[in-house]
């Protein structure tokens, strides 16, 4: 009976030569030629892995590392793929997924992900949104003391949320109008948490990341500490490797 395999990522072949990297459960990651592709494994110690933090890490930290020894066309797998065999890999993979992934490799030649994390402090923008529109603090500084109607109160409340919303994405469209235009893709994720107002991946060339770095520092300088911005200028990239998207193109 064949040791079960975790596998990480894929590359165009030949790929990685003599890469020395530790995977999950500190087990030394190979390499394996599957019909013109070479998977990045290790020999699974567990049936199944948990999400944990540690785990997740260090799947990404595999990939990372193998990028950054030089191979950055990469295709990541989904966390927690484990295989009883090649030839499974094989029938639901390579041969029917063949040259979607190709073209995967085409698109990712070349190219790396970034991800920029907006935060924003919510009490203190609505103070300067009052600040900024004195009749709608007046409205709002109404509230208290003074015995107000029900249909009052809503107006008041949808009006300040109204525009807090509009500061929000016109924030937001600053972000879009300085990155868009340096990335040849973009994905715009969910926001994680009340005060992460936005969350994007782009793809960028690996010659542009000094330019991209910058103009996230431009931005950071232009809303002054407003904001919270966390870059993430080296990844690999999870949110550009998925079959459904060539779909869409």
């Amino acid at each position: 009976m064949t040791n079960r395999l975790y596998l990480y990522g894929i590359f165009p072949a030949p790929g990685p030569q003599d890469l020395q990297l530790e995977g999950l459960d500190k087990q030394p990651v190979h390499t394996q030629v599957v019909d013109s592709f070479t998977f990045l494994y290790s020999e699974a110690q567990q049936d199944r892995y948990l999400a944990s933090r540690r785990n997740l890490l260090g799947h990404e930290k595999v990939l990372e590392q193998a990028m950054d020894a030089g191979y950055r066309t990469l295709l990541p797998l989904q966390f927690g793929l484990v295989i009883e065999d090649w030839a499974t890999v094989t029938q639901q993979l390579t041969v029917p997924y063949g040259q979607g992934l190709k073209k995967l490799f085409d698109q990712l030649d070349g190219r790396r992900e970034v991800g920029v994390k907006v935060f924003w402090e919510a009490d203190r923008e609505l103070q300067l949104l009052l600040e900024e529109n004195q009749s709608l603090k007046e409205k709002r500084d109404a509230l208290e003391g003074k015995t107000l109607s029900m249909d009052e109160v809503v107006s008041i409340g949808q009006a300040i949320e109204r525009a807090m919303e509009a500061r929000k994405q016109a924030i937001i469209q600053t972000f879009r109008d300085a990155l868009n235009p340096l990335a040849s893709e973009r994905v715009e994720n969910d926001t994680l948490t009340e005060s992460m107002i936005y969350n994007a991946a782009y793809l960028i060339s690996w010659q542009a990341e000094p330019e991209f770095s910058a103009q996230v520092e431009d931005l950071d300088r232009q809303f002054d500490g407003r904001l919270k911005i966390r870059y993430n200028n080296f990844t690999a990239p999870f949110n550009f490797a998925q079959l459904d998207r060539l779909n869409n193109d």
